[in-house]
């Protein structure tokens, strides 16, 4: 089936410029529309919904800035390009603030150009479409819909899981801890051939280094002490499925050409057991770490990376997407509401900038856990400032900011201190609570335990 033709609506009171205009437009394989003024532009986009508008700036009665301002108010995504033979820099930045794609100049000889902002616009319509799509069946088939965003970057991502579920390759899941490295696995899953079969995830930091081998290929009974009933690995439940290995680059280095070499011949052997097992089993990696670095660091081995690593897919910190702060604030406000049986409105503009203000290490989940106990603390129908985390409204007293002085306090004191602290901030994630702190994870679970508390 042939694709739709973009269409595209020009915008000028010379009749001989938007004729032009069209004919170019036409040669690159758009369908051109045009309207001689605002009134009836805006009546072409009520009847038409042009993908992309080009408009004159100055024009008899309504000027091209008001019809901006009028195309933004019903469809803030729409690009819009504004021509004029009266440029100035005043109105470029006029234009670029009210969401103009970009400010062109008459007479339009730069036609490389128009036609490179022409394709851009395209690109991100075509990930704009993508992202609804995928965003539409991940709520219908039932994954986290924490998955939320319309950003750049997150369209970029939908449109990666999107382009991948099908395809039945590895993907190495690379981003900072809380950024929904596993909503993403899971997302793959749903959406591949292998929906109706299993998912299995294993987070290769939370298992102590003697047990992970067991819990990866199963073991038999009697096999070691404590091995009292014969229990398959992870590679037999997610048979038909699909098994997500978490935190990859924290696989013990004497477990990882096993690891391999049961990826390459898709046969496990339990342990203690004299028989291997065929498995069918499609294969996602994930990591907080760059790969790159686990690699010289000694952390990874080379062949199991590139052999993890066929699709790579990096999500965003929640940081360089602010802009999807607002959309997953207030669907954790929804999501709260039901679970607590309030009926909190949303964040107020003071609470939300303190929101957008704060940097997030912990990333979405970090955001979620904030957003629950706000949406609890809340006195009224909106979360107010003063019901956010002190360190969210205060940069002074977030971990990287805490100081304790000399003799008031021990050293264990202050340890466990900085500990919980740090595990508040990042959402109650040991990770990247071990991360931040610089050790490893397997120290945070211990200083816990040494410590008494139940995490």
């Amino acid at each position: 089936m042939t694709a739709r033709k973009r269409k595209i609506l020009i915008v000028d009171d010379d009749p001989g410029i938007r004729a032009s205009l069209a004919v170019i437009l036409q040669s690159w394989g758009f369908e051109p529309l045009q309207a001689s003024n605002a009134p009836e532009a805006t009546a072409m986009v009520e009847r038409q919904d042009p993908d992309i508008v080009i408009s004159d700036v100055v024009m008899p009665e309504t000027s091209g800035l008001e019809l901006l301002s009028h195309l933004k108010s019903g469809d803030p995504h729409r690009p819009v390009l504004l021509i004029t033979a009266q440029g100035s820099i005043d109105m470029a930045v006029e234009a670029m603030k009210q969401g103009a794609r970009d400010f062109l100049t008459k007479p339009l000889t730069d036609l490389p150009k128009l036609k490179s902002l022409l394709d851009d616009a395209e690109r991100e319509i075509e990930l704009r479409r993508k992202a609804k799509r995928l965003t539409t069946r991940i709520e219908t088939e039932g994954v986290s819909s924490d998955f939320v965003g319309t950003s750049k970057a997150m369209r970029e991502v939908f449109a990666l899981i999107e382009g991948v579920a099908q395809r039945d390759v590895s993907v190495m899941i690379t981003g900072e801890s809380g950024t929904g490295k596993e909503v993403v696995a899971q997302s793959i899953h749903r959406l591949s051939r292998r929906e109706s079969k299993p998912f299995v995830a294993i987070n290769a930091a939370a298992i102590p280094e003697s047990l992970i081998e067991s819990e990866l290929f199963g073991h038999e009974r009697g096999s070691f002490t404590g091995a009292v009933a014969t229990r398959p690995g992870v590679f037999e439940q997610a048979n038909g499925g699909t098994l997500l290995i978490d935190e990859i680059a924290e696989m013990p280095m004497s477990l990882q050409p096993k690891l391999l070499r049961v990826l390459a011949d898709g046969r496990v052997r339990r342990l203690g057991g004299n028989y291997e097992f065929e498995f069918d089993v499609r294969v996602l990696a994930s990591t907080n770490r760059d790969p790159l670095k686990a690699l010289e660091e000694g952390r990874l081995r080379e062949d199991l990376y590139y052999r993890l690593n066929v699709v790579p897919l990096s999500l965003p910190p929640l940081r360089a997407r602010a802009e999807d702060i607002p959309l997953l604030v207030q669907h954790f406000v929804n999501e709260f509401n039901v679970k607590h049986r309030l009926q909190i409105i949303g964040v107020s503009d003071e609470g939300m900038a303190m929101l957008r203000a704060y940097p997030w290490p912990g990333n979405v989940r970090e955001l979620r856990n904030v957003t629950e106990r706000s949406v609890v603390l809340a006195k009224g129908d909106w979360i107010e400032e003063s019901a956010l985390p002190p360190y969210v409204r205060n940069p002074a007293l977030r971990p990287e900011k805490l100081v304790f002085s000399v003799g008031e306090t021990t050293v264990a004191d202050a340890e466990r201190e900085l500990i919980l602290r740090t595990l508040e901030h990042a959402g109650k994630n040991k990770a990247e609570a071990a991360r931040q702190l610089g050790v490893d994870v397997k120290t945070i679970y211990n200083k816990l335990k040494a410590y008494g508390i139940e995490e």
